[in-house]
């Protein structure tokens, strides 16, 4: 297992400039979010110009890329091309995990089998591994039902984010079934009120996760999630996880 954090720490940041400050606090990988809305790069311009993202996202300051985060607004067979150009842009910086959202709750579960069936398709084309995000609102928030996805799209793994069974509507349900699915993994500090609270002051076992992801011999990323609050040294706190998170592997 490895440390990385995501672009999404530092959103007020340029491309360049969140990079630096990553190298600065001696993360040595990062997830870049491919996001059309608020991202590091959008999805429509890595279709539009695929060498151009491959060069810009090859430009890291030597980290290691972990994953590439997905969220893309179009629909119809714009949102597979978007995603097929995301595919070939992974396998150009020799990226295989994708992070993708899943659907919202109230989308038809055949629905959304089908559209992850066609982008786990297109992503092993390339060499890549879909991992769909446990979140809240999402129909990924209950642990049973990530997995009975999962056992339905082969191929499918989970980008696990423990916070989001820690607070929300299903808080305190275990989800020590998702490890064996697990392809990435989002973490923070939360409460059963608070979805990010300061390091060491929430309910997230870090230990005991890893103990549990070793077992499953995962060998990669660890994710810090972690946005700025008002009042909060939020530096201190990327920096704090960090070392967290290295005193365990």
């Amino acid at each position: 297992m490895f440390i990385c954090a995501s672009t999404e720490c530092f959103p007020e940041l340029g491309p360049r400039e969140v990079l630096q400050q990553l190298v600065d606090l001696e993360y040595t990988g990062v997830e870049l979010t491919l996001h059309e809305t608020d991202g590091w790069m959008k999805p429509s311009e890595v279709l539009a110009d695929l060498e151009r993202a491959v060069q810009t996202c090859g430009d890291t300051h030597r980290m290691h890329i972990a994953a590439l985060s997905i969220e893309i607004e179009a629909t119809g067979d714009d949102y597979y091309k978007q995603f097929a150009a995301c595919c070939k842009l992974a396998k150009a910086i020799k990226v295989v995990t994708l992070v993708v959202p899943s659907s919202e709750l109230g989308t038809p579960f055949n629905e959304e089998i089908e559209r992850l069936k066609s982008m786990v398709a297109i992503a092993a084309f390339e060499g890549a591994v879909v991992a769909m995000k446990t979140t809240i609102g999402s129909m990924s928030q209950d642990p049973d039902t990530a997995a009975v996805i999962c056992d339905n799209v082969k191929g499918l793994a989970l980008a696990l984010d423990p916070s989001h069974y820690i607070a929300g509507p299903n808080q305190g349900r275990n989800y020590d079934k998702l490890m064996k699915y697990t392809q990435h993994v989002h973490l923070r500090d939360t409460t059963k009120n608070d979805l990010q609270v300061r390091v060491g002051q929430g309910e997230v076992d870090y230990g005991r996760l890893v103990q549990q992801l070793a077992k499953e011999k995962y060998n990669r990323a660890l994710s810090v999630h972690i946005t700025p609050s008002e009042d909060v040294d939020h530096h201190g706190e990327m920096r704090k996880m960090r070392l967290l998170l290295d005193s365990l592997l």
